[in-house]
C-alpha cells in the first residue's frame, strides 16, 4: 500500500510538472485577450465577430492537432429561425407616439385598435412584473397590450432580443402553435405618458422571417486503447454582442470572463492532452448559442450516443477568484455523480480545492452547456468561480480583459488537467446522473 501511495504521489508530481510547463500564463493571456477584443463585437451568434471568434478558435484546434469528429469538419454548422421586428407604430387618441414596441408571440403582422372585449390591458412599473408576463409567451387567454413604464424602458430592449426574437428550430415551429401554446400574442408598448385605459390606440407591426447560421468548433484526440469512450471539454464562446447603451458609451459586451475565460481553458487543455497518449478519445468544443437558450450544446448533443459520453467537463466563467479563495474553484451538481470526489483526489497533495457549487438558488447546473448532456445521464458539470450573486459586470460591457485575473485563469486550467487525469486515462469512471431526458 506504501508503495502505491508513493507511486500515485510521483504521478501526481510529473502531471503538475508538465501542467506548468505546457499550461502558459502569457498563452492564457493571449487566448482570453484575442477572444475579448472589441473586434470580435460580441460574439453574438451570426454576427460578423462570432463567425471571427470561430475562425480563431478553429485555427487554435487545428495548431493543437486536433482533428474532427467522424464524417465532420471542425467547424459544426447549423441553422436557426427567428422572427425579427421590421417596424411598429403606435397611436393614442389619434396622435402617433414615438414608444418603443415589441410584439412577443409568433404573429406575422400586428393590427390591433382599442377594443376591452377583445384585448387586455396591463400596465408594468417593475422589472420582475415585466418578465413575468413576457414569460407567459404561448400561455395567454388574449391578446394583450402591456403599457410599460418609463422607469424601466431599458428592459423592453431584453425583452425584444431574449423573448420576442428567440431562435427556433425550424419555420415550421415559428408557423405551426404547439399543443400548449394559444394563438395570443402581446405587445409591449413603453408609456412615454400616462395612459388612461379607456384611451383609444392603435398598434401595427411587421415582423419577417429570418433565418441565422450558427457555428460550433470542435476537435478531437483519438483514445488509445477506449477510443469510443469520450471525455468532453467545453465553453462557450458566444455573448451578448453589441447592447444599447448611453450616447457615447461602451456598447460592445466582450465576454472576457463569460466566457472567453472558460474556452481559453478549453484551447489550453487541447495543447495539453496532445503531449499525452489519453486511453479514451477526448472531444474539445467550443459552443455557441449559449446565452440565447444552450443551442449550440444541444446540436453536439445530439450527434454523440450519451452513453458513449463518460464525461464532460464544461468550463465557465473562470476569470475571477471564487468565495472560498485562491486555489479553488467549485462544481456545478456535486452531489449528483462522483465526478468531484474524483477530481478531488487526483489533486491530492495540492493546495487546490473544488467545493460544491455555493449558489444552489441560482439553479447553475442547469443554467449552462453541460445540462443537455446531464439530462440525458451522462456526468456533466461545469467548473467555475464566478460569484455570481455579487459580480457586477455579469451580462455588461463591463465584462473586460481588465477584470480578469490571468494568473487564477492558468492555475485553474492546470487543476482541471490533472484533476481530469483518472477519467483521460481510463482508470475512473463517474457514477452517471439519474437520466431525466429520453
Amino acid at each position: 500500500m506504501k508503495k502505491l501511495f508513493a507511486l500515485l504521489l510521483l504521478a501526481a508530481s510529473v502531471s503538475d510538472t508538465y501542467a506548468q510547463q505546457a499550461i502558459k500564463e502569457k498563452e492564457v493571456k493571449r487566448i482570453v485577450s484575442t477572444l475579448a477584443a472589441d473586434d470580435m463585437m460580441g460574439r453574438k451568434p451570426g454576427t460578423p465577430g462570432a463567425f471571427k471568434a470561430a475562425s480563431f478558435i478553429e485555427e487554435e484546434f487545428k495548431k493543437a492537432g486536433l482533428g474532427p469528429l467522424s464524417g465532420m469538419s471542425l467547424r459544426q454548422d447549423f441553422k436557426k429561425y427567428q422572427l425579427i421586428q421590421q417596424s411598429a407604430t403606435l397611436t393614442v387618441n389619434g396622435a402617433t407616439k414615438n414608444w418603443p414596441v415589441t410584439v412577443v408571440g409568433k404573429a406575422r403582422n400586428i393590427d390591433w385598435q382599442a377594443d376591452t372585449a377583445n384585448f387586455k390591458i396591463v400596465h408594468v412599473k417593475s422589472d420582475r412584473a415585466l418578465f413575468a408576463l413576457a414569460r407567459k409567451g404561448g400561455k395567454l387567454d388574449m391578446n394583450t397590450l402591456v403599457w410599460v413604464d418609463p422607469s424601466i424602458a431599458h428592459m423592453v430592449d431584453l425583452v425584444k432580443e431574449h423573448i420576442s426574437e428567440k431562435f427556433y428550430e425550424n419555420p415550421a415551429d415559428i408557423d405551426n402553435i404547439q399543443p400548449m401554446e394559444t394563438p395570443y400574442n402581446m405587445v409591449f408598448a413603453v408609456e412615454g405618458e400616462p395612459v388612461a385605459d379607456d384611451s383609444k390606440w392603435t398598434v401595427k407591426a411587421e415582423r419577417v422571417l429570418q433565418e441565422s447560421p450558427f457555428t460550433n468548433v470542435v476537435g478531437v484526440i483519438q483514445g488509445t486503447t477506449k477510443p469510443d469512450e469520450y471525455v468532453v471539454f467545453s465553453g462557450h464562446y458566444d455573448h451578448l454582442g453589441i447592447v444599447p447603451g448611453a450616447p457615447g458609451a461602451d456598447s460592445i459586451a466582450n465576454g472576457a470572463d463569460d466566457d472567453a475565460s472558460g474556452v481559453t481553458a478549453v484551447i489550453e487543455l487541447a495543447n495539453y492532452f496532445r503531449g499525452t497518449k489519453p486511453a479514451r478519445s477526448l472531444i474539445f468544443v467550443a459552443f455557441t448559442g449559449e446565452e440565447s437558450g444552450g443551442h449550440g450544446s444541444q446540436y453536439f448533443s445530439r450527434k454523440l450516443a450519451p452513453e458513449k459520453v463518460v464525461a464532460m467537463f464544461n468550463i465557465e466563467m473562470i476569470g475571477k477568484e471564487s468565495k472560498f479563495g485562491k486555489n479553488s474553484a467549485f462544481i456545478t451538481g456535486f452531489d449528483l455523480s462522483d465526478f468531484g470526489k474524483i477530481l478531488q483526489r487526483n489533486l491530492n497533495g495540492s493546495t487546490f480545492k473544488f467545493y460544491p457549487d455555493p449558489y444552489p438558488e441560482q439553479n447553475l447546473f442547469y443554467r449552462s452547456d453541460n445540462a443537455t448532456l446531464a439530462r440525458l445521464g451522462v456526468p456533466a458539470h461545469t467548473v467555475s468561480t464566478t460569484q455570481i450573486d455579487k459580480d457586477q459586470y455579469y451580462h455588461t460591457v463591463g465584462d473586460e480583459l481588465q477584470t480578469l485575473d490571468v494568473t487564477n485563469i492558468t492555475d485553474i486550467i492546470r487543476a482541471i488537467a490533472i484533476s481530469a487525469t483518472s477519467i483521460v486515462n481510463g482508470t475512473d469512471t463517474p457514477t452517471r446522473i439519474k437520466q431525466t431526458q429520453e
